[in-house]
């Protein structure tokens, strides 16, 4: 708490300053805590629902903590036309999650993105920082290996 105490502190607390809040909300934790935003309303006098409603209108935003390996399966043209959604279910079904979702230990957490801006090596994903291309559904279980 004493990290979101020092990032309300940075601001006036005014409804101008919800969305730059979130984002540092969401620097500093990974996602948007419940208790975060609860406070963010007392701070600026907006409504939880409202906040809500803000944060959800933005795809930036998370409401879940992101897997030590965050997955980023391109959903562009290119890819989509190679099979990302081949990709993604092959995904959600090796990991037992949906799409924005994160597995029970925290070690994968799985979203959709636009474009990741490799469409000659499409389809492809991200894993942390690593892009993957030219993925097949086959190579997910090597890709992302389980604990037993």
């Amino acid at each position: 708490m004493q990290k979101l105490r020092e990032i309300l502190e940075s601001y006036q607390g005014k409804r101008e300053d919800i969305i730059p809040i979130l984002q540092d909300i969401q620097g500093e934790y990974g996602y948007l805590p419940e208790n975060a935003l609860r406070e963010l309303s007392k701070f600026t006098g907006v409504s939880e629902s409202q906040i809500y409603g803000i944060a959800t209108f933005y795809a930036q935003f998370r409401f879940t903590p992101k897997g030590k390996k965050h997955v980023m399966v391109c959903t562009g043209t290119a890819c989509h036309v190679k099979g990302s959604d081949q990709i993604i279910d092959a995904i959600q079904r090796h990991l037992k999650i949906k799409e924005g979702d994160t597995t029970p230990d925290n070690e994968y957490s799985l979203e959709a993105v636009g474009c990741i801006g490799c469409c000659s090596l499409a389809p492809c994903a991200m894993i942390n920082e690593k892009v993957i291309s030219r993925i097949k559904p086959r190579q997910i279980k090597r890709l992302l290996p389980q604990k037993s």
